[in-house]
């Protein structure tokens, strides 16, 4: 069957173009579309060939309607068979199930709060709830880290953000060539801006991108650091977090939630907390404002009320601070100034640089998903050794 272009059909007289309608109309109610077509396409080809033939023609075929011209349905697409899994337990959320093995990075300082960096398998005894684990391996430095740098970008943050650039670049200078990170900035929103990079450039492109913004999503980015950034790979995990801890409550997540995400997925979670800043800030001002007339402290009430509040905010966020970086390893650090970041962030990396990798296999061989508690202690009690307090079994 011929197509009928319709600009052709236009080139046609009126009165010849009238007739056909109304002819086609009447075919329409007493044949049905299909001899309408074949009208169009006959008449079609008796212009071309100037007369109707007078040979017996096949009869045609129905033409195709709008559905039945697409051919025949495709097949029912089959789906891929998803491989089982246990749970839907993410890769970086416990240990291998294939190896048991168990990997703690481990910070030894002596009582001066110095790196320790010449110790042996001897120096370590590992236990796993209760029960000592006899070591398979340890090394110094052999496994590479990954560090996602956070900053809360909140007004808390938001007029020093250059001083953590200029940190966070030199703190990228002192990792090894092996080693990876990520930015992410938080506020009211969670941002990953710069995905997992060995390239000092993009992680400096990355840092020119933050901007200020208002509150503070804090136990959410903690969320995504730990649930996303570290779903794969079997390296050294740290967290470096720029923040009061100070959540605004506008996520969807809790304190606890984030502290279990960073327990599963194995980070080392340092806080470089600016609570002392912060306090010495308010502190201040309740102090001039309590040291005014009886006139000027009964005007400012409501202002010192808010000022109390807020120290006692400091407060519990410090403690719940402490409570996160002790579980997870790391450390709470507290400057005064944020002139002291560069120093900070030099020590952390220092720290990742030093980090002992102390390897067993667990003699409790259940998967059962279970927490399993750790603890390290030294032959040599002089020294203190800092590691997570645990990690989760693998569920069979």
């Amino acid at each position: 069957m011929e197509t009928v272009i319709l600009p052709r059909l236009t080139r046609r007289s009126s009165k010849s173009l009238s007739k056909r309608v109304v002819l086609a109309l009447m075919l329409l109610a007493f044949g049905g579309a299909s001899l309408t077509s074949d009208f169009f396409g006959s008449t079609s080809a008796q212009k071309r060939t100037g007369g109707v033939s007078t040979k017996p023609k096949a009869k045609p075929s129905p033409a195709p309607t709008g559905v039945d011209g697409l051919g025949a349905a495709p097949p029912i697409p089959k789906l891929k068979p998803t491989p089982e899994r246990s749970e839907d337990v993410n890769p970086g959320e416990v240990i291998s199930v294939e190896t048991t093995e168990v990997l703690l990075p481990v910070t030894v300082r002596d009582s001066q709060g110095r790196l320790v960096t010449n110790l042996t398998r001897n120096d370590f005894r590992v236990f796993e709830d209760s029960s000592e684990q006899p070591l398979r391996d340890i090394s110094l430095r052999q496994v590479p880290v990954d560090a996602v740098l956070m900053v809360d970008a909140s007004s808390s943050v938001a007029n020093n953000l250059d001083d953590f650039r200029r940190a966070a670049q030199g703190f990228a200078a002192k990792l090894a060539s092996d080693d990876r990170i990520s930015l992410i900035k938080f506020d009211d929103r969670v941002e990953l801006l710069q995905d997992w990079t060995q390239s000092r450039f993009q992680l400096q492109r990355a840092l020119n991108r933050i901007e200020p913004g208002m509150f503070t999503r804090f136990n959410d980015a903690l969320m995504l650091a730990a649930r996303d950034q570290f779903a794969k790979g079997k390296s050294r995990r740290a967290v470096i977090v720029l923040s009061d801890g100070i959540d605004s409550g506008r996520g969807a997540t809790t304190l606890e939630a984030a502290l279990q995400a960073l327990l599963k997925a194995q980070v080392t979670t340092y806080i470089v907390s600016n609570t002392e800043i912060s306090r010495a800030t308010k502190r201040a001002e309740l102090d001039t404002l309590l040291g005014g007339s009886d006139t000027t402290v009964k005007f400012n009430q409501l202002r010192i009320e808010d000022l109390r509040e807020g120290l006692r905010v400091l407060d519990q966020s410090e403690k719940r601070l402490e409570q996160i970086a002790a579980a997870t390893g790391g450390r709470l650090y507290k400057p005064q100034t944020f002139d002291a970041l560069d120093s900070i962030y030099a020590e952390v990396a220092d720290e990742l640089s030093h980090q002992y990798a102390i390897y067993y296999t667990p003699l409790n061989r259940t998967h059962d998903g279970g927490f399993r508690r750790v603890r390290v202690e030294m032959t040599n009690r002089s020294y203190e050794a800092t590691t997570r307090v645990g990690y989760f079994a693998p569920k069979s």
